[in-house]
């Protein structure tokens, strides 16, 4: 698609504001339709899905069907916004590509932001501070080592006996 093309209108959905997402039939497809959740094809009168003709507690067969309705509603709707969302993956894929954005780029300045905020972090500049402080009382510590060591290397020199040239 051309920068000067429009985007294909996307599909009108109905959601159905009535949901519910704790539906115990949630997952199930219809008969003979595929399950939307693996995409394995559902065979009419498998165990479990049609063939067992009883209905929970309290439900009648036309509350049943129903649901049963619904659930195709549903379903059908999550296959439609599936598709729309792949379709959205595609184009913003496309439009990275020719504006020059590679995964390449885009991870480099992922982790130039992640290392600029690690940066301005408080923990960040305690930790710096604490060892800039170490840094500088150890190189102390040496230097006064060195000023000593040399002290006294230079005092056992002065009570050598000097050595005598015959």
């Amino acid at each position: 698609m051309d920068v000067g093309q429009a985007c294909p209108p996307a599909p009108t959905l109905s959601l159905d504001p009535d949901i519910n997402l704790n539906s115990p039939n949630k997952g199930l497809g219809p008969a003979g339709g595929a399950d939307p959740l693996t995409d394995v094809p559902v065979e009419v009168g498998a165990v479990g899905v049609s063939s067992i003709n009883t209905l929970p507690p309290g439900l009648t067969e036309e509350e049943a069907e129903e649901i049963r309705s619904e659930l195709v509603k549903v379903e059908e709707e999550i296959s439609t916004l599936r598709q729309v969302l792949l379709a959205k993956e595609k184009h913003s894929a496309d439009l990275k590509r020719k504006l020059g954005l590679s995964p390449l780029n885009e991870l480099k300045q992922n982790l130039t932001k992640g290392w600029q905020d690690v940066q301005t972090s408080n923990a960040y500049k305690k930790t710096q501070e604490t060892l800039s402080v170490a840094g500088q009382k150890t190189t102390a510590a040496f230097s006064t080592m060195g000023t000593a060591l040399s002290r006294k290397l230079g005092d056992m020199r002065n009570k050598l006996p000097s050595p005598q040239i015959l």
